[in-house]
């Protein structure tokens, strides 16, 4: 798989609310699917579909417990996503700083204006 196909594979799977909440449980530690279940008006096949997702895409794997195969997050996809979105975070962090330059100088050149208008009025 290309890294632009694994990107595609975890930006998917990170578009769903569910997905991204069972994420955010796993990030406190592993859990099985009863657990995970807990929170959602959903089954436990339902919640099963989304752990199928979020398997395929790598974000998650399956630890070993005595009888139970409790899920556990694996963070190597998001931190492929977080570099892929460094690069734009750059590019608008640069505009930012670029946009606030310009506000800075029209603010200065407005109060330039205005007090050169007083000037006039004083005269």
């Amino acid at each position: 798989m290309t890294e632009s196909e694994r990107l595609d594979v975890t930006f998917a799977a990170l578009a769903d609310p569910t997905r991204r909440a069972i994420l955010a449980r796993l990030a406190n530690g592993q859990a099985s699917v009863t657990e995970l279940a807990l929170p959602f008006q959903m089954t436990r096949a339902a919640v099963s579909k989304h752990l199928k997702v979020l398997e395929k895409a790598g974000l998650i794997g399956s630890g070993r417990d005595a009888q139970r195969r409790p899920r556990v997050l694996d963070p190597k996809p998001l931190a492929r996503a977080t570099k892929w979105l460094d690069q734009y975070r750059a590019f608008w962090q640069g505009s930012y700083q670029r946009l606030d330059a310009v506000l800075v100088e029209m603010k200065a050149a407005e109060a330039a204006k205005t007090a050169h208008g007083r000037k006039r009025n004083k005269r």
